[in-house]
């Protein structure tokens, strides 16, 4: 069963990039994460004093957890928030925070001592250039200028979150550990909102519906799985999935809104495919 995690983690991971298109319009990018991490929180302490899931005896390890949250969820995530609703194109966003893999590759090197193969940098450029075919029709025109800055702050964020959480904080509980990220995550992003939003909600039924579907299969589902990929697999192996991830969402969209399957998406799919397929048989 656990050989399928990979697979389900990129599908549900990639189902976040639907639920922003469909929620985002009617809130304001943070004040929508905030509200996210509120659900969250308060699911997971319920599940985890219920089931009397043990909490890390160490506020060292609570620390580290805690970091880890922060760079994974508010960097990442409202960096990618704060681009889209600002006028980014996706595909742009997508081939900027696509850019994780090889950058967790340089990192692991030098802060996790992993050593990375020859056959699998190729697989990195690879996969890289496979992303690159997957959203160049949909990079749009125009000045981008400060709309990219939230895109790279984003990817520099999951990049940390992925080295710091291998390094630091590989094996936590997942009921207690997504209390633990989740609550500096839901603070920080207070502070944001408190700074630049004013917290706008339109709370209808497609918001709703997209706020569900984000805390439920992306927060609980996918995040889990990616803390078992964390603690389970080379750091480079884990960031290089995501490559797969502007593929997914371009079947998910082509069959849910009816967006274009181009010949050169397909393509795109394929190179991204088999170049993460290089990272994972690299050694």
């Amino acid at each position: 069963m656990q050989r399928f995690y990979p697979l389900l983690f990129v599908f549900l991971w990639s189902t976040g990039f639907i639920g922003a298109k469909l929620g985002l319009p009617y809130a304001e990018p943070l004040s929508f994460l905030l509200s996210r991490y509120g659900l969250v929180i308060t699911l997971m302490l319920i599940i985890a004093l219920a089931t009397r899931a043990p909490w890390p005896e160490k506020p060292r390890d609570w620390l580290h957890i805690g970091v880890s949250g922060v760079l994974v969820h508010a960097v990442y995530l409202g960096g990618v928030f704060v681009a889209i609703k600002h006028g980014l194109p996706a595909g742009i966003t997508a081939l900027v925070v696509g850019m994780q893999p090889l950058l967790t590759a340089f990192g692991a090197g030098w802060l996790l001592g992993e050593k990375v193969s020859t056959r699998q940098w190729a697989g990195l450029g690879l996969g890289f250039v496979g992303v690159g075919l997957v959203v160049s029709g949909k990079l749009g025109d125009g000045a981008l200028g400060p709309m990219l800055i939230p895109a790279v702050v984003a990817l520099l964020g999951i990049t940390a979150g992925t080295l710091y959480q291998k390094r630091f904080c590989p094996k936590f509980d997942l009921r207690t550990g997504s209390v633990i990220q989740f609550v500096p995550t839901a603070i920080v992003t207070a502070m944001a909102v408190a700074v630049f939003e004013d917290y706008r909600i339109d709370w209808n039924g497609q918001f709703i519906f997209a706020l569900g579907w984000l805390v439920l299969v992306l927060s609980l589902g996918a995040i889990s799985l990616l803390n078992l990929l964390i603690r389970s697999g080379s750091a480079v192996n884990v960031a290089a999935l995501f490559y797969l991830t502007p593929p997914t969402t371009a079947l998910i969209a082509y069959f849910i809104f009816g967006e274009n399957l181009t010949l050169t998406v397909a393509l795109g799919m394929a190179v991204a495919v088999s170049g993460v397929y290089l990272v994972a048989r690299g050694k």
